[in-house]
């Protein structure tokens, strides 16, 4: 149950954690329940179900799954290779994953998309399916997409969803010293250790990895990120997909610096280089591109262009501590996904961007010097004000409104903290009852407005 500030944060490929890089790992592991099993497959098969049908070509979760049936793996993506692949795959009408023989596989006939009722344990729903010489299946299982690029068998989300109460606490609190489930339970044990937020989750990460390996995959992570922002804000032109939506991240960052030093911008300029970061990072992950999962694709922009700002504009900052930064932003994420949902498609986008935000504001008002009750608050204040966001995608696209919406969610972020370190860390509304009107809200939310594109802007905006 322990959720690592490595599974929080994931280097993968745009332009979805959950119908992209959650495939991809789905196909991998069912290539090892193959080369595990005594069966000699002669083909393949795929369905889609759910939101991973509707906005399945929007999301490229049909070329992430072939691709993934074909051997690739999110973390060492390989653009360039991937293209020479899929024209082969369409060409050859097979693939060839390591350690199993070619397999017929026809994009056009065995990558389908479900349109009816989803899959019964979550709104992403797959099914891959090996056949023998006739097309029969003589293998087959389900996978859920949850989130955030993590993945479940069916058995594994029931045995999830039925696990509750004690026996949940209890496998969440055995591996780890500071085995909080809660942000009342966060903050009641950093009082009781002395420690901060990021100290306790860096005391948690130690049972499985030294503080260098820590380190390493933490600075990483935010080479990644930063990596992310620059080609963004390097890079002019459209965006694929149909919708015609052009790059603006370059021109506003050229004109932002064309402005330095000038006196003549006013003082909510600001605003405008942290949508610059973030429209950089979201711009990057609509085409495909490498990202960080913070904690999905689709909110990828927030926690990222939050430090960016914090590094490029705030006295005082330095890189040493963004290591506390992204450990405090973990703790938040994980409160998230352990009590609700990080997936747009189970609670809309105030689970998406509404999360990423109060990640964010955590880990700046920590860095900022704040105390544990202030981060609890800035986390409380981003994530108060997202409730209620739908995930509406128009065309199945991660470009509107996704990715304004992740500048908006940075300068959210800051605004949280900023007013959380104005405070005492009192305050009327707990991290907790916003997760979990989270919850409720994403529940109670219509099967449209999370990431099906069958309301809100989809509906509304013309897709041509």
């Amino acid at each position: 149950m322990f959720l690592s500030v490595f599974d929080i944060f994931k280097v993968g490929i745009g332009p979805s954690s959950s119908h992209t890089m959650g495939p991809m790992v789905a196909a991998a592991r069912f290539l090892q329940m193959l080369r595990e099993s005594p069966f000699h497959p002669k083909g393949l098969r795929a369905s889609l179900h759910g939101s991973l049908a509707f906005t399945g070509v929007g999301h490229a979760t049909d070329r992430a799954t072939i691709l993934g049936l074909a051997g690739f793996a999110p973390d060492s993506y390989d653009a360039e290779k991937a293209e020479t692949v899929l024209a082969a795959i369409r060409a050859h009408r097979q693939v060839t994953p390591p350690g199993l023989p070619a397999l017929a596989f026809d994009p056009e006939k065995d990558m389908i998309f479900d349109y009816g009722p989803p899959l019964p344990g979550h709104a992403n729903g797959m099914i891959l399916m090996a056949t023998d010489a006739q097309g029969d299946v003589i293998l087959q299982e389900t996978f859920y997409s949850i989130g955030g690029g993590f993945v479940l068998t069916a058995a594994e989300q029931e045995e999830a969803q039925a696990i509750t109460g004690n026996a949940k606490a209890a496998m969440a609190r055995s591996p780890v010293p500071y085995p909080f489930q809660s942000g009342a339970e966060m903050l009641e044990m950093a009082a009781k250790s002395g420690l901060s937020i990021a100290q306790m989750k860096r005391a948690n990460e130690r049972r499985f990895r030294t503080d260098a390996e820590i380190d390493a995959g933490l600075a990483r992570l935010w080479e990644v990120m930063t990596a992310c922002i620059d080609r963004g804000l390097g890079t002019t032109g459209t965006l694929p997909g149909g919708l015609n939506v052009r790059r603006r991240a370059a021109a506003i960052h050229e004109a932002l610096m064309a402005e330095r030093g000038l006196n003549l911008t006013p003082p909510h300029t600001i605003n405008d280089w942290m949508t610059c970061y973030a429209m950089a990072v979201n711009e990057e992950n609509a085409a495909g591109g490498q990202v960080v999962t913070a904690p999905t694709n689709g909110a990828a922009g927030v926690v990222p262009a939050v430090i960016r700002y914090w590094l490029d504009h705030v006295p005082g900052a330095t890189h040493s501590r963004i290591g506390d930064f992204l450990l405090t932003a973990a703790a938040v994420g994980g409160l998230a996904k352990h009590n609700a949902s990080i997936s747009g498609a189970e609670c809309g986008c105030q689970a998406e961007v509404g999360s990423a935000a109060a990640m964010a504001a955590a880990g700046l008002a920590a860095v900022m010097g704040g105390t544990p009750e202030q981060v609890e608050n800035a986390a409380e204040i981003a994530l108060e004000h997202h409730l209620g966001m739908t995930c509406d995608p128009v065309k199945g696209l991660v470009q509107v409104p996704c990715i304004e919406r992740n500048g908006l969610g940075a300068i959210k972020a800051v605004s949280a903290a900023s007013l959380a370190l104005r405070g005492d860390g009192k305050h009327l509304v707990s991290l907790d009852a916003c997760i979990e009107t989270m919850r409720q809200t994403g529940h109670d939310m219509h099967e449209k407005y999370k990431e099906t594109s069958l309301g809100g802007l989809a509906v509304n905006v013309p897709n041509c």
